[in-house]
């Protein structure tokens, strides 16, 4: 015990000496601890007051339901609304468009064969758009027909409406086309067409493709398996559904490893006569025009079905000099001046048949023959592209063909060579730094659609 209390002396000795000699740093850990015991406490400390502490009050109400006459009423006028859609066919009478439809609503079908809007719809080619709105007892409340007509910026809507007193009416309207962009690509493994048609690309663009390079490609002869080819072209719809394909805005053509391109640019400063439309056409991407003086080809893409060669006669039944070239395609096909001039002949010649001579510059004289029809007079200005006439069988023919010539100063050539061999038309000088702009964005689109191919094979 006395031990202890020594201990406990000589211990607060030790502390009033410790406190004495470091007076300042002994208090500010004391404030240090109790301020952090302070702080902990209030962090700690309960926000509100135990759930458990407060009042508990019951309040009961009465709650009245709707009337359900009402809402069976409701449910009973309620109608849904059918949409369908269809396309015109060429057996097509309004009893079984209506039929396809669904609809079945005699007066409607009467309405159709008597309005005299109302028989547009099965009038003229078939593959007309048909929409209906019907009831869900199918009957007609609105049938809307659209169709493309040789307006290449509106389209023709028909619209057939029933009226509350259960009668119809109808209206006849055009509207503008909405123009949308798309991309797409493809690799030649037989064709150009069944290329296309793999990449699910419309038959008018690769008529167009075609026609762009037809001056450096032979479609017909020089595509090689392995060939690929980008696009970027428009397509036109109507109401939001594609009706029309619109114009090809930039290509590419890889062919037995050389790579062609081109983009479509309207020349603000190519016009001739004042006041009028400058015309666009089809450029290389550093400028060059792939515009010539000559068309490769009378007809749109087709099948060339005897060169500039030698030939065995079919009806002469001698081997002779075939002077020209045959383009084989059904009676009825246009048929165009490869350039621009001025029509020396039309009407029935010989073996020619129905034939059409135009004369251009240079002494140079393109001959369209076997016509089934002439569009065209003698003295009358043509232009490059412009139909003339149609494909037939006249004079000498075993079947419909266009038998086209191309002669300088009255000596035969082939066309192909003329045609590559006639002069581009150049890019103005004040349009090349548009161009040049325009061009980049075209190689990034270009780009972008050859990526197409390449994610699909991956």
């Amino acid at each position: 015990m006395i031990k202890y209390k020594n201990n406990l002396a000589y211990g607060l000795q030790a502390v009033t000496q410790l406190v004495r000699s470091h007076p300042k740093r002994i208090t500010s850990t004391l404030a240090v601890l109790l301020l952090g015991t302070g702080v902990t406490a209030f962090g700690v400390a309960p926000l509100a007051p135990d759930a458990a502490d407060l009042p508990v009050r019951q309040i009961l109400e009465s709650v009245q339901s709707l009337p359900t006459e009402v809402q069976t009423e409701a449910l009973g006028s309620f109608q849904f609304k059918l949409f369908r859609s269809e396309t015109t066919r060429s057996t097509d009478t309004a009893d079984a468009l209506l039929k396809r439809l669904n609809i079945d609503d005699t007066a409607a079908a009467a309405f159709l064969r008597s309005d005299s809007n109302g028989r547009l719809t099965l009038m003229g080619r078939p593959g007309k758009s048909v929409a209906v709105e019907a009831t869900d007892g199918n009957q007609l409340l609105k049938l809307t027909v659209r169709w493309a007509t040789d307006d290449e910026e509106k389209f023709t809507r028909l619209v057939v409406e029933r009226k509350p007193d259960n009668s119809f009416s109808s209206r006849v309207e055009t509207a503008p086309y909405t123009s949308s962009t798309r991309l797409a690509s493809g690799s030649i493994r037989t064709s150009l067409f069944a290329a296309t048609d793999d990449a699910g690309i419309p038959d008018a663009v690769a008529v167009q493709i075609a026609e762009i390079f037809s001056g450096d490609i032979d479609f017909h002869r020089a595509l090689r398996k392995g060939d690929r080819f980008s696009v970027v072209y428009e397509t036109l719809e109507a109401d939001g559904e594609a009706m029309r394909t619109g114009r090809v805005l930039s290509t590419e053509f890889v062919n037995n490893g050389k790579t062609l391109q081109a983009m479509w640019f309207r020349d603000p400063a190519s016009n001739t006569v004042a006041g009028a439309v400058a015309k666009g056409g089809y450029y290389t991407l550093d400028g060059q025009s792939l515009r010539r003086a000559y068309l490769a080809s009378p007809m749109e893409f087709s099948r060339i079905s005897s060169g500039f060669k030698m030939r065995f006669h079919p009806i002469l039944q001698t081997w002779r000099a075939h002077l020209g070239v045959d383009y084989a395609a059904p009676t009825g096909t246009a048929v165009r001046s490869v350039g621009d001039g001025i029509v020396e002949f039309a009407g029935v010649q010989n073996g020619f048949g129905n034939v059409v001579f135009i004369k251009h510059r240079n002494s140079h004289t393109t001959v369209y023959a076997h016509l089934s029809r002439i569009g065209v007079q003698r003295g009358q200005s043509v232009s490059q592209g412009q139909h003339i006439g149609a494909v037939g069988s006249t004079g000498w023919a075993t079947g419909p063909h266009l038998h086209f010539e191309f002669r300088v100063n009255g000596m035969h050539q082939d066309p192909m060579n003329i045609a590559k061999q006639s002069e581009t038309i150049p890019l103005s000088v004040t349009a090349q730094p548009l161009f040049r702009q325009l061009a980049g964005n075209v190689k990034q689109q270009l780009q972008a659609a050859a990526d197409i191919t390449q994610t699909r094979a991956e």
